[in-house]
């Protein structure tokens, strides 16, 4: 690339490092000229159509990338779990290991392993490449185990063929149901699909689906990339899962895990071959030391052809619509990015960053695209690194989404730092739409890191112990009457600002209280955290259901104004009142932070005409006080030539209006 990318002539700031950007540019460009030579990089990523286990008319072909191993030998029932030659693998060049196994030796559901000999030492190891890994829980190990069933899943339904902006409900299979048990993908199938589909979002992200030995990781120290976790269910319930999404309507994106993986050995790839550097950087920079985990080395041609066929895996086989990518951060910066606040571009082009990593990701959007051009990708990314979410053509890493990580901590910063009759409306709003205009970004109240044991959620920093015994409709109490106003007010702002997407976190919609603690010694293994209680969203006595349909409505009327299609204009920022009103596509937003001051016939600048009330937080099917006449339509006054109408705006309430 010679000429001066798009990102640069977009963003003047970014013109010093002209030729760092250019040299990334090109580094991607001759790194995938190299990978796919005469073929395309779709091709290339077809390794799980070559390693692993495969049924041929020969039989079965296994292979395996061991470049260190001196002898390879699979093992199970079939050799009585030891090594033996009949099941001997045969080094055919270049690391690979290769044999063929008769048809009548394995079937469906047999459970194997590798028996790996190098220089110094042994041990079993599970198949890099293995697409189904169960565990035995009596012994507490993991095995391969042969998935060729005799009826192959029949998909039914087609992927959702739009381009809608994401309104995602991010969700995790094994808590999804009230019961104190690891949930599976047939519950989430019947149960949550339904709920999601009628509160109004359209796609929905899973976490967790990766086999995981650690259920307590929340599903972030992967162990076996190609294959679901078996704790929920069969590839085929998965399969259902997606299927049952897409004839509702929704997409479905996984929540992938790139950026490391899990240090166990005797499961997941650390020294599968002897070496620690086989698929990971060598020395300490093959260790994550905030996550005890091991770091991908994207400079090997081998662990690029792992890692994206892995995500062509999931696009073809499991028929995903899209990724989120975990740890973004982490994977761009030498040192993580840990300990770094990020307040300037130098920090962006300062030789701290991977550039391996960045040539990675930025073949993977391209490939993933390529593959499906409607294909959602989305950064977890928290540095602001400047074209992350750029289109490619623009001269940007190819992701369709930054995920807006500031804007959950900007919430629980000032929710625990300031009163609210301090709020500044001025610094919600800045820190709402703040944003490279480049990119398209996914806003969320709260993460699902927030509800994790040892933080809390919006709703309990809000209402705290009050919430254990004064959510019944019939109780007034001036901690939860305060705790759900905000609540609503945080969640549509925050929806309403959204840079071009939304998500929450499963149960988070009603106002789920507590936290989630997955089974660990800490808890003595109690799944007593680890789940959903469904049963206050669907009790009419509790304020949770009031919580839920506020935010049904709210997202139901943006889809028909389709919001994210244009930027918030900002009207009013009266910071002496803390009132903040904001219009966008066709509807125009109006909030009262003020806990103290409600303010009668408050003045609204709009364009000419009659206006009435779409939505109203402080409606009593919300749980408010009723204190508005929703019936009232408000006509435009002239006035000094400006067209004005006059508004009762109560104490911390919301207020959506639009033109009749």
């Amino acid at each position: 690339m010679k000429k001066t990318p798009q990102i640069i002539k977009k963003d003047a700031y970014l013109e010093p490092y002209t030729e760092a950007i250019i040299n990334r540019l090109n580094k991607a460009a001759e790194l995938e000229k190299k990978l796919t030579s005469s073929t395309s990089l779709s091709a290339f990523a077809n390794g799980h159509h070559y390693f692993g286990l495969h049924k041929t008319k020969k039989g079965w072909i296994l292979r395996e990338w061991a470049p260190a191993a001196r002898q390879i030998y699979v093992v199970g029932d079939f050799s009585e779990w030891k090594p033996v030659n009949e099941y001997k693998m045969n080094n055919i060049g270049n690391g690979i290991w290769e044999i063929t196994i008769q048809e009548k030796k394995l079937k469906h559901k047999d459970l194997y392993k590798l028996f790996i000999i190098w220089e110094g030492g042994c041990g079993e190891r599970i198949p890099a490449w293995a697409t189904r890994v169960v565990q035995n829980t009596d012994l507490m190990v993991f095995n391969a185990q042969v998935w060729h069933p005799a009826k192959p899943y029949q998909w039914k339904n087609q992927a959702p063929n739009t381009l809608d902006a994401p309104i995602i409900y991010e969700a995790h299979i094994g808590m999804c149901t009230a019961e104190p048990k690891v949930a599976s993908y047939n519950e989430f199938t019947s149960s949550v699909l339904p709920h999601i589909a009628q509160s109004g979002y359209n796609t929905v992200q899973l976490m967790a689906i990766k086999e995981h030995p650690y259920y307590g990781s929340f599903g972030y120290h992967v162990s076996n990339f190609f294959a679901c976790s078996s704790r929920f269910g069969t590839p085929d319930e998965l399969k259902k899962l997606i299927d049952s999404a897409h004839g509702y309507g929704l997409r479905v994106i996984m929540d992938i895990v790139h950026s490391h993986a899990v240090k166990n050995e005797a499961e997941g790839l650390s020294r599968f071959d002897g070496t620690l550097y086989q698929y990971f950087h060598d020395g300490s920079r093959g260790e994550h030391i905030a996550w005890d985990s091991r770091c991908f080395n994207y400079s090997k041609d081998e662990v690029l052809h792992f890692l994206l066929s892995n995500c062509k895996f999931w696009l073809e086989e499991y028929k995903f619509d899209g990724f989120r990518f975990d740890g973004v951060t982490s994977m761009i910066y030498l040192d993580h990015g840990l300990g770094s606040n990020f307040t300037s571009y130098e920090q962006y082009y300062n030789l701290n960053q991977d550039e391996d990593a960045l040539c990675y990701l930025l073949l993977a959007n391209k490939l993933i695209h390529e593959i499906n051009p409607q294909a959602i990708t989305i950064a977890e990314e928290m540095s602001g690194m400047p074209g992350i979410a750029t289109p490619l053509k623009e001269g940007g890493y190819g992701f369709d989404y930054r995920l807006a990580m500031g804007v959950p901590d900007f919430w629980i910063k000032i929710i625990k730092e300031v009163k609210d009759e301090f709020w500044h409306v001025g610094d919600i709003y800045y820190n709402l739409t703040n944003k490279r205009q480049d990119e398209k970004i996914v806003s969320y109240a709260e993460s699902h890191d927030q509800a994790l044991v040892g933080d809390q959620t919006i709703i309990f920093r809000l209402i705290g112990a009050e919430m254990y015994n004064h959510m019944h409709i019939a109780h007034q109490n001036i901690s939860v009457e305060r705790g759900m106003a905000l609540h609503k007010m945080i969640r549509l702002i925050t929806f309403a600002t959204a840079g071009n997407a939304y998500l929450n976190f499963m149960g988070n919609e009603f106002g789920h209280p507590e936290w989630i603690d997955f089974p660990r010694e800490g808890n003595n293994w109690s799944f007593h955290y680890a789940r959903r209680q469904w049963h206050l969203l669907h009790d009419k006595n509790l304020r949770y259901q009031q919580l839920y349909l506020f935010e049904k409505h709210f997202i139901s009327l943006c889809k028909i104004y389709n919001t994210f299609n244009s930027y918030p204009n900002l009207l009013i920022q009266d910071v002496d009142k803390q009132v903040l009103v904001f219009a966008r596509t066709g509807l125009i937003f109006v909030f009262n932070f003020s806990p103290f001051n409600s303010y009668t016939d408050y003045q609204l600048e709009l364009n000419k005409g009659e206006y009435e009330f779409a939505l109203n937080s402080d409606s009593k099917k919300y749980g408010g006080h009723n204190r508005i006449n929703e019936n009232m339509t408000y006509t435009t006054l002239k006035s000094n030539n400006k067209f004005i109408i006059k508004l009762y705006l109560p104490t911390h309430t919301a207020l959506i209006l639009r033109k009749i």
